[in-house]
């Protein structure tokens, strides 16, 4: 039996994890053509949108149920924000595989899904999914299509459904347990799935005009069985095989490259904790582009980078509806910091997902959900690190929680710094700050603070804060500060819903801002320091550290 033979006839026990192990790491580079290799050298993107299409449907259907859905509005409003004078968005990856109970593309593989929505524009002879990715194409924009490798059981109106899809019951080792979704997901050590998905992409890759597919393995995990994934990464690996494999074979049928991307965790051990060896990936030639990470702001770009070289384009995802915890629709200062710090890192790109689809006009038109300016702003800057130097911009340590829809590492940010708590042995307190920027040179002028919120602390306790070293003056305490975003002592809600979070009146929190001078902070990695120097008297309640944050102004 030869070695992809044997992968695919695998049942993936344990017993044999070793063999699948040797098996995938001992086989050789896939050969990219001569085209795919130089496509890869002059593509050039800025900023990636993945687009999920399907809420703004859903939304549209319901505000035009008596069949006045027409479908170019729709279509026009969505490209709403890439028509914009001086947009810096050169991809759309669109996102629009609706639920897994069905299609939303005429298929031969799937049913159709049942939404009268779709129903409406396919019997008026509209493949709306065609449609979306040839006037990507007529813009001149790159466009892929992005599959969730396990999607749960949407219906097609909204809601989740209580029974089990079709295929996990027909096959039942298609599907694995996960504590938060009783229907178990998608799980790719069984050979079946893994060729039924690979059919599936290929029906996707000939039927339309793509430049090439995603695979989302944000959306969700666990795909490989809790506690085993590392050691049953091989299964994951045969998988990107045969889409690398098929998608070589499309390409060389309709003479033009289709290239291959996937999503993945934003740290290299996060990687490893989902079962994701990205390193065989790149050193056997299965992706072109990794896409690190979805709801942090903190990526480990370099880290992946030294395990994947640089034929491996790597591109920062930040979504800001299922937002890193305490950060949602924050200011542009604050994107152009998470942005900024992508490219400061070695990221070649950076991916929005879940944002506005436009201006408030657009939203109404299609009933969705208004969303911030900041991101119609950011589509303008946040893609080119020259179109971000000398603006205010402010950069902040990760929070954890927020994000329960996963067994494992992805989106749920477990390894983040904050909250932190001060105890009596533990007074003193670390973190790395990544700045993007280096202190100004040449005439140039700036102001750097540094900003602690601080929970149950009171007016009368005393700080030290000492920045690379140094120590740093206290210029302002506000021990009224309040911020809807934080919720102590109560734990963080899940993200998503509307967006918005009423202030507290009540609430008391403790603000302190300290002068950064030029000379203490650097390009890239930051050490901050603070030190719990004394307690207000008869004071117990635990202190707790909710933000840290760096807020850069230029003048």
């Amino acid at each position: 039996m030869n070695r992809r033979n044997f992968l695919r006839s695998s049942t993936g026990a344990l017993l044999s994890a070793t063999l699948l192990r040797a098996a995938a790491a001992s086989a050789p580079p896939e050969e990219l053509p001569a085209a795919h290799r130089e496509v890869m050298r002059r593509r050039k993107r800025r900023i990636v949108v993945q687009y999920d299409a399907n809420d703004p449907m859903w939304s549209y259907w319901n505000l035009h149920r008596n069949r006045e859905a027409t479908f170019a509005p729709f279509r026009d409003a969505l490209f709403s924000d890439m028509d914009k004078l001086g947009s810096q968005i050169d991809a759309i990856w669109w996102d629009i595989g609706g639920s897994p109970l069905g299609c939303s593309y005429p298929s031969k593989i799937e049913p159709p899904v049942d939404h009268p929505m779709i129903k409406q524009w396919l019997g008026d002879g509209i493949d709306w999914v065609e449609q979306l990715v040839n006037e990507t194409r007529r813009r001149k924009l790159e466009v892929f299509w992005n599959h969730r490798i396990s999607e749960v059981e949407c219906l097609p109106e909204g809601g989740l459904s209580k029974d089990r899809h079709p295929l996990k019951v027909q096959h039942p080792d298609w599907a694995g347990p996960a504590s938060w979704w009783p229907q178990g997901m998608w799980n790719l050590d069984a050979p079946g799935l893994r060729e039924h998905k690979v059919a599936l992409l290929r029906e996707l890759a000939t039927r339309y005009d793509l430049d090439g597919i995603q695979i989302d393995f944000s959306r969700h995990i666990p795909c490989l069985p809790v506690g085993h994934q590392w050691e049953l990464r091989a299964h994951v690996t045969e998988f990107m095989r045969l889409v690398r494999v098929m998608l070589l074979d499309v390409a060389a049928q309709r003479g033009r490259p289709l290239l291959l991307a996937a999503k993945v965790p934003q740290t290299l051990a996060g990687c490893h904790t989902d079962g994701f060896d990205v390193q065989t990936w790149a050193e056997q030639h299965l992706v072109d582009v990794l896409t690190l990470g979805s709801r942090s702001m903190d990526a480990e770009v370099e880290g992946i980078r030294a395990a994947v070289g640089h034929d491996v384009h790597l591109q920062p995802c930040f979504d800001d509806h299922h937002a890193t915890d305490g950060y949602r629709y924050g200011s542009i200062e604050f994107l152009r910091g998470v942005f900024a710090n992508h490219f400061q890192r070695g990221a070649n790109s950076v991916v929005t997902f879940n944002w506005s689809i436009g201006t408030p006009d657009v939203c109404r038109l299609l009933g969705s959900d208004i969303g911030p300016p900041t991101h119609r702003a950011a589509y303008q800057e946040v893609g080119d690190p020259n179109s971000l130097t000398g603006k205010d911009k402010f950069f902040a340590v990760e929070r954890r929680g927020g994000y329960p829809w996963a067994d494992g590492f992805f989106n749920r940010n477990d390894t983040a710094p904050l909250p932190h708590r001060f105890t009596a042995e533990g007074r003193t307190a670390k973190f790395v700050l990544h700045v993007s920027d280096p202190p100004p040179t040449g005439g140039q002028r700036a102001q750097a603070r540094l900003r602690c919120i601080l929970f149950q602390a009171a007016a009368a306790d005393e700080f030290e804060f000492l920045f690379n070293g140094s120590p740093l003056p206290v210029t302002e305490r506000d021990p009224e500060w309040k911020d809807g975003q934080i919720f102590s002592p109560k734990p963080p809600p899940n993200s998503g819903g509307k967006g918005i979070y009423p202030v507290n009146p009540g609430q008391r929190l403790l603000r302190i801002d300290c002068a950064v001078p030029l000379r203490a902070w650097r390009l890239g990695e930051n050490e901050v320091e603070i030190r719990r120097s004394s307690r207000a008297p008869f004071t117990d309640a635990l202190i707790q550290l909710e933000k840290l944050e760096l807020h850069l102004g230029y003048q």
